[in-house]
């Protein structure tokens, strides 16, 4: 198979039946808690009954296993190099979710022959059938690692601050999407908000301006309050979703996820995995 029928392939192979929701969460500065989102929504996604793997893709900060207390043996690049099984790779966390270490195997993702492109496609497809919900967390910024993953994703979340940087810095990160024309919306979260109407009253700022000046909708999903419960958690290695079921920012974090299981639908069926390692690889390729 030539690069030309590969890239055909790929395209045309479409969703599979069944294939999982793939949903990038990113951020336009570090430091917002996009990782702490991802493990928390991921776990409520699970507490609905939904099969979800999370994807460490934040190269050089493992942030999610940190939060997870979870120490990994593999990362993606035993598979790709070290002929593990995905299996191997996917690793259990509390709460009955698995994720995949992302080490340093997606930096490779520009140079693989062909042999590993091809391995990577059939190891992650393997994903749509075991899971629902794939969340990937990103690296934050405009890196092109970065924006790799989320054009290539199904959807997008992004997190912002009330702090004026992490506004700009956000907005900036969904006009280059805006770019892309690869999403119908992007999904937003504010994080440490001091109460419900500082969070709403930023959310709304970003949906205005994007109306305003882009071709992209921009959806308010939901925001996680100050909250002491947070903050112990981190420490604890331990989420709050987990730790502290009753806190504020973990019933927010659990309406957030049954909004998007019951609430959101794509017109169109989710690339699953297999369409979003194909699309990932067309770009880095």
């Amino acid at each position: 198979m030539d690069q030309y029928e590969e890239d055909t392939f790929l395209t045309a192979a479409g969703p599979a039946a069944g294939a999982a929701r793939v949903i990038a969460v990113t951020s336009g500065k570090g430091g917002v808690g996009k990782s702490n989102l991802t493990v928390n929504l991921g776990l409520a996604l699970a507490s609905l009954n939904r099969r979800v793997i999370i994807l460490d893709a934040d190269l050089g900060l493992a942030n999610v296993e940190v939060l997870l207390g979870v120490s990994p043996p593999y990362t993606i690049y035993d598979c790709l190099y070290r002929n593990r099984d995905i299996r191997e790779v996917l690793l259990p966390a509390p709460g009955g979710i698995q994720f995949i270490s992302g080490g340093s195997g997606f930096l490779e993702l520009a140079n693989l022959d062909r042999a590993r492109r091809q391995r990577l496609i059939s190891s992650l497809a393997v994903l749509d059938t075991l899971a629902d919900y794939i969340l990937i967390d990103t690296g934050a910024g405009l890196s092109k690692n970065v924006l790799g993953f989320l054009a290539a994703a199904g959807e997008v979340i992004v997190v912002i601050t009330p702090e004026p940087t992490s506004l700009t810095d956000g907005y900036s990160l969904i006009k280059v999407l805006a770019r892309f024309r690869s999403h119908r919306e992007v999904l937003l979260v504010i994080n440490r908000a001091a109460g419900d109407q500082e969070a709403l009253a930023t959310a709304r700022r970003v949906e205005m301006v994007a109306e305003r000046f882009l071709n992209l909708p921009v959806n308010y999903l939901g925001h996680l309050p100050e909250d002491r419960a947070v903050n112990r958690a981190v420490r604890e290695q331990r989420p709050f979703v987990l730790a502290d079921p009753r806190c504020r920012a973990a019933r927010n974090v659990t309406a957030m996820a049954r909004t998007l299981a019951t609430g959101r639908r794509e017109e169109a069926p989710p690339p699953g995995a297999r369409g979003f390692v194909g699309r990932l690889l067309k770009i880095f390729g």
